[in-house]
């Protein structure tokens, strides 16, 4: 499908006196294309070269209508005067009023007295996060400890925070707050705490007892159903017998429509900016926001680029469109854009990941639009390969996704794939992602609780034995459990990290090789992923030249992503030395952040801080100690094997040494993308690896073929 900003007007026929006439025909023309209205049957102007294409080009089907639940009392609920709400905390509470939650408040709280665990079950919208723990701290529960609610992603654990500390009236962070890897937003005032799963493990590994604590909200997915059901336990320091009630909250919803393509879309994110564009251009601006699922950063960034240049050739011929970029990796201040209200005679169109699917409520959403692909991470256990893949989603994931469109009227749900597609096509649910990750930290964190027998544990959704094992297989060699299975020193030090295990031991070792400071700065940078450079699109070269001078002499990219964090660490943390060196400031920022922590760490587990920057081979040895599994030799025709388990593998072209190609080096991860590449990967000597890990390799394991003529580095790397 082409799209092309091209004038059907001969430029001289413009008025010769008015220097915009071109201007104001060419804007006329595009308008006059894009002006089609639902269901217009006497529409005859058609062309093949529409800009913006709904009915014409993406064909809908009305194919279904889900279901208002609950609107005659929505309605009701409503009506009470909402003009007495003058001020924004009025409108707040008059807000938390109208929620399906509200008319069940007493009931709810006389289920929690009488029962120590309470099932609660209710759809995405009906104020089950923000509102339950406020009644409880309005009973008067935290008077004698805090209430911890987990949520499944980190942006849903601050956002909600957020929300919740505004409808009290406090500031984030003092009676309200949150808890993330490497960022803790509480305060000694902290009564009311929302944090992820993996932080409540944590907080076990400090407080066995839970003895802070009153109440835990914890939010599980059933695998039958789109519905998000709370397990409330409240403690008790006496034996406590279990009483389950179910308690039903009815969910806040309008009826949707479903519509479905004709036929597939070549191209899902053009689709999707076309529909969306299609419906601002045609829709009344206060008519409701449109919210549009992408899979992944990447595609935000592309999406959002394409809908402001598309939209700024229409000046203001059309009504303005705030465009809400969403995902994990978006700072906290940017995140909260979504929030805001939409002004008046401007529409907002919210880009988000399966993130805004059941974690984010946003309000004013009407038209939802579905491309019905997410980003799964799965991993093999058997090659240690982790692939994060766009696949299609499940039904259970796009009926919730058009759910979002019916919270605050009736909505529409445009679906990018045909109803075949839906009904054929689709799994009925999502695969649990205990049952497609990695599972060593898990095991580790649990082996740390004192849950051993791991095989045989109770899992909601249990994941495979292969990967269990794996991860006991890769605990083992990494010594932070012993032959029966049972959690070692180095393995409860481990554990204090709130890293991967190979992460978590190079840093133990670090104390070894006395270069705790920068193999700290090290993982620090590894954790963020891969943010760190960019390369803009007119200044790729330019880039490209300013990352190589981070690898200079070949050092390794682990050894380079020190040189980053040290540079910049010299410049005071300038800003516009990361600028100058196309570097992501968010990213380092992140990185300090999380070295910080880890710094503070390092006391609790008795590791001195040290530092030995003159010399890279102890930083290189310590970064073995917690890698060597992960190690590869090169082949005659320039891919690498890995050393255990072989199978073959390849430098990834971002890679400082993708043209050096040293004969043996060790990686951080495996990634299948267009081929199984190597990141992040540092060279070593053969002879490191029977030294560091004697119980892994053997000395027949690493005998460097010397006698065997092996390639130079000449240009070899495969490009991605």
């Amino acid at each position: 499908m082409t799209h092309c900003f091209a004038s059907s007007r001969d430029p001289n026929a413009g008025e010769k006196m008015n220097p915009f006439a071109e201007q104001e025909a060419w804007e006329e023309h595009q308008i006059g294309k894009a002006t089609l209205k639902y269901g217009s049957k006497d529409r005859k102007q058609k062309s093949d070269d529409y800009q913006f294409v709904f009915e014409d080009q993406i064909e809908f089907i009305k194919a279904a209508v889900m279901d208002g639940v609950n609107v005659d009392q929505e309605q009701s609920i409503e009506s009470p005067d909402s003009s007495s709400a003058k001020t924004a905390f009025e409108k707040l509470q008059h807000d938390r009023k109208t929620l399906p939650i509200f008319p069940y408040r007493d009931q709810l709280l006389q289920a929690i007295h009488d029962h120590q665990v309470l099932v609660i079950v209710g759809e995405t919208g009906s104020g089950k996060t923000t509102q339950i723990p406020q009644y409880l701290h309005e009973a008067g529960y935290t008077k004698r400890g805090k209430i911890g609610c987990t949520q499944p992603r980190r942006v849903a654990a601050m956002s909600v925070a957020a929300r919740v500390s505004q409808e009290m009236g406090v500031k984030l962070g003092h009676e309200v707050g949150y808890s993330i890897r490497f960022e803790d937003c509480t305060s000694e005032k902290t009564v009311l705490k929302y944090m992820t799963d993996g932080m409540l493990l944590r907080e076990f590994l400090g407080e066995p007892d839970l003895a802070s604590y009153r109440i835990f909200l914890g939010s599980v997915l059933t695998s039958n159903c789109s519905f998000q059901v709370p397990l409330l336990t409240r403690r008790s320091s006496a034996i406590i017998l279990i009483l389950l009630l179910i308690f039903k909250i009815p969910g806040r919803r309008f009826p949707v429509e479903i519509h479905y393509t004709k036929a597939p879309e070549a191209d899902y994110l053009d689709a999707a900016i076309v529909t969306a564009l299609q419906i601002h251009v045609t829709q009344p601006p206060g008519d409701g926001d449109v919210l549009v699922f992408l899979t992944g950063q990447e595609e935000i960034e592309t999406a959002e680029e394409i809908l402001k240049h598309r939209t700024r050739g229409f000046g203001t011929k059309i009504a303005e469109l705030i465009i809400c970029p969403i995902y994990a990796n978006l700072p906290t201040e940017l995140q909260s854009k979504i929030f805001e209200p939409t002004p008046e005679g401007a529409r907002k169109v919210v880009l988000a990941t399966n993130i805004a699917e059941t974690s984010l409520t946003i309000d004013g959403i009407k038209y939802v639009i579905d491309p019905g692909f997410c980003k799964m991470k799965s991993y093999n256990p058997r090659t240690g390969m982790e692939s994060l893949l766009v696949t299609p989603i499940s039904k259970a994931s796009a009926n919730q996704r058009a759910g979002r469109s019916g919270r605050t009227g009736p909505g529409k749900c445009f679906r990018l794939f045909t109803a075949y597609n839906f009904y054929n096509d689709l799994d009925d649910n999502t695969v649990p992602e205990i049952q497609r990750t990695n599972l060593a930290n898990t095991v580790l964190t649990l082996k740390s609780l004192g849950i051993n027998d791991l095989l045989n544990f109770d899992f909601m959704d249990p994941p495979p034995s292969e990967a269990l094992l794996k991860a006991l297989e890769m605990l083992y060699a990494l010594s932070a459990l012993n032959k029966n299975g049972e959690l070692t020193k180095v393995g409860r030090r481990m554990a204090e990290f709130p890293l991967d295990p190979m992460l978590s031991k190079m840093i133990v070792a670090s104390d070894k090789y006395k270069c705790s400071d920068e193999i700290i700065s090290i993982a620090a940078m590894l954790s963020v992923g891969n943010s760190i450079f960019y390369r803009p699109k007119d200044k790729q070269v330019h880039a490209d030249n300013a990352r190589l001078n981070f690898h200079m002499g070949n050092v390794g990219d682990h050894i380079a992503l020190l040189k980053v964090y040290s540079s910049w660490k010299e410049t005071n943390f300038s800003t516009q030395w990361c600028y100058e060196n196309y570097i992501q400031v968010r990213s380092m920022k992140r990185a300090r952040d999380i070295r910080d922590q880890l710094e503070g760490m390092l006391e609790r587990v008795e590791i001195e801080l040290t530092s030995n920057p003159n010399d890279l081979d102890p930083i290189k040895k310590a970064i073995t100690s917690g890698f060597f599994p992960h190690s590869a030799r090169l082949q005659k025709s320039g891919s690498y094997k890995t050393v255990k388990h072989p199978q073959t593998v390849h430098i990834h072209p971002s890679s400082g040494l993708a043209q050096v190609l040293p004969r043996w080096l060790v990686y951080h991860e495996l990634v299948l993308t267009t081929k199984e590449y190597m990141r992040q990967v540092t060279e070593l000597k053969p002879e490191w690896l029977v030294e560091i890990a004697p119980h892994y390799y053997q000395l027949k394991d690493v005998e460097d073929l010397a006698s065997k003529k092996m390639p130079r580095g000449e240009g070899r790397a495969s490009k991605d």
